[in-house]
């Protein structure tokens, strides 16, 4: 068994500005790609149409409501794919981080897509259950404990609240039995488990 210690507010938070960045690059070439294709179909109706298109708000709203919709699909889809792979997105890898089960067991598709689907109800309330990561035992937010999920520092750590995973689960991501993880005590001697 391998001792991981809860990944913190601040870790996480540069983790998600990596893929934030690397979301927007995507979002920006998908956006340009329907802007050219919105402004190819009112041009070859002509001039006129092209500048009523533009001046009409119900056109705007509705083109607006599309980008938002297109840049929530991305982003669902983006964190979904790399949780339920391997549990880590580019810039969870590049910090080393990584999500698993709160058992330290793999994360599946299903819950995956959960995660990254509760990221919105983390946002309502000016993004209060990302911020309660920096406040929890676990360091989770709420889109972790909806899901049922941790994030994890990998490497060895000796001390601070954490996990202890069977090395072959959390490292290689294969299905196997999971053992309910030991339960560790903090500096403050409190459980950080339930």
């Amino acid at each position: 068994m391998t001792f991981y210690k809860y990944a913190g507010f601040w870790r996480r938070f540069v983790a998600y500005m990596i893929d934030g960045v690397i979301i927007s690059i995507i979002f920006i070439v998908l956006a340009f790609g329907a802007g050219v294709a919105f402004f190819a179909g009112t041009l070859s109706s002509g001039s006129n149409v092209w500048m009523a298109e533009i001046a009409d708000p119900e056109k705007m709203t509705s083109l607006s409501l599309w980008l938002w919709m297109l840049s929530t699909f991305i982003n669902i889809f983006y964190f979904t794919y790399f949780y339920g792979s391997t549990g880590r997105t580019p810039g969870k890898m590049l910090l080393g981080l990584q999500v698993v089960s709160i058992e330290g067991g793999p994360v599946s598709y299903g819950t995956a897509f959960l995660r990254s689907a509760s990221y919105l109800v983390s946002s309502l309330f000016f993004c209060l259950g990302f911020l309660w990561i920096g406040f929890d035992a676990r360091k989770q937010g709420w889109h972790d404990k909806i899901a049922g999920t941790v994030v994890i520092m990998k490497g060895n750590m000796d001390q601070g609240a954490g996990i202890s995973i069977q090395d072959t689960i959390a490292v290689s991501g294969e299905a196997q039995p999971v053992k309910r993880p030991e339960e560790r005590i903090n500096e403050t001697g409190e459980s950080t488990l339930p």
